[in-house]
């Protein structure tokens, strides 16, 4: 099965923060069929933010972040891969994490890769959503716009957008930088790092 083709993506070049909340709606679509509706993102943006895996500067693990913009940047964390949409000019590390969406084709797929899981769940949280889609670190530095077994396409913005602080970071943890599609069951839960403890009561969502 190929992936349907769509024309409306947002302008990747820019900052990370500025295409996050476009990214909302967009599909990301990997190898088995299985695409995911994005309804919840993060900004990271390089230099500027002390969360950044690039806040240090350039190194063998988070080289792919400094682009060029349209790159999938994956890392694993506590065993589960995440994955990012490198965005931003070339030479800038600034980035999207794609914390969780909804599957909107495979859901087989993604059943059997996530078995006994309701389907809103399946690509809820940014480990699960690599699982769904099955992305692995293998698939880090792939080119999302050039149609090959990973590929990111445009979709319609949901109605309503929320922003709030990102989940568990223990750096930066008071920027409103995580955006996610008002009501939709598919959202991760927002958790506070013990270092943002007292200085955050709510995220998104």
């Amino acid at each position: 099965m190929s992936a349907p083709e769509d024309p409306a993506l947002p302008d990747l070049t820019r900052r990370g923060l500025v295409v996050a909340p476009e990214l909302l709606g967009c599909v990301l679509w990997a190898g088995g069929g299985v695409g995911v509706r994005l309804v919840e993102v993060e900004a990271y943006e390089g230099a500027d933010d002390p969360a950044s895996h690039a806040w240090r500067g350039r190194t063998r693990r988070n080289a792919v972040m400094f682009g060029p913009a349209g790159r999938l940047y994956v890392y694993q964390l506590h065993g589960h891969a995440c994955c990012n949409v490198v965005c931003g000019p070339a030479g800038i590390a600034t980035a999207v994490l794609l914390r969780a969406g909804e599957v909107v084709s495979g859901l087989d797929q993604a059943r059997a890769r996530r078995p006994g899981v309701r389907d809103a769940w399946l690509a809820r949280g940014p480990g699960n959503l690599t699982r769904a889609l099955g992305i692995t670190p293998a698939d880090n530095g792939v080119d999302l716009l050039a149609g090959g077994r990973v590929r990111l396409l445009g979709g319609g913005r949901p109605d309503a957008v929320d922003a709030g602080p990102r989940v568990n970071v223990s750096r930066a943890h008071d920027r409103p930088w995580r955006f996610v599609e008002a009501g939709s069951p598919s959202v991760s839960a927002f958790k506070i790092h013990a270092a943002a403890r007292g200085v955050i009561s709510r995220g998104p969502g």
